[in-house]
């Protein structure tokens, strides 16, 4: 009967042997698979100019700048299938205007903006002077009590109209 610690390093022995091979014949089959591989697809984008059309679209970013004086005809844009969005329409006055743009804060006191005809909410801004009211409107502002973007988030306004639109509530409020 042979020892039972030799027994253990003959098993130890044979059983890496056996791990070492397995493994070995692991990497050798991943090697062939990924060389076998590796020609059959570059072949196959060769061969098909359509999908290697479509690859090159899946892959191109997705914007591009275009610099004004600057030859952009090499570059080829998609062409978007949704419409782009309308402009909103200029309001007339200033009552159009505040219910167009303003009345989404100044109807339910978002973002701590002062509610129409809240005559206590108004009442210190109002002691401020129209002046400083439609610097505020025009130029954006950001309080204790909240924010007041640049012309009520509407840049393409005129002044003037945004001055209409404070006239309007600073008269519903007094």
């Amino acid at each position: 009967m042979a020892n039972p610690t030799q027994q253990d390093t003959q098993f130890f022995n044979r059983f890496s042997v056996v791990i070492g091979t397995l493994v070995t014949i692991a990497i050798l089959l991943i090697a062939l698979a990924r060389w076998i591989a590796s020609g059959t697809q570059l072949a196959q984008l060769k061969d098909e100019p359509m999908q290697r059309q479509e690859v090159d679209e899946r892959i191109q970013p997705y914007a591009r700048v275009a610099v004004s004086g600057q030859d952009n005809s090499s570059l080829k844009i998609a062409e978007s299938t949704a419409a782009a969005p309308a402009a909103a329409a200029v309001p007339k006055n200033g009552e159009e205007l505040f219910a167009s743009t303003c009345s989404a804060c100044h109807g339910a006191g978002i973002g701590g903006a002062p509610k129409f005809g809240d005559k206590t909410a108004w009442a210190p801004r109002i002691a401020q002077g129209k002046a400083m009211l439609y610097k505020h409107a025009l130029e954006g502002f950001t309080g204790k009590s909240g924010m007041m973007p640049q012309k009520g988030g509407r840049t393409d306004l005129p002044d003037d109209l945004v001055k209409q639109a404070v006239d309007h509530m600073v008269a519903g409020s007094q």
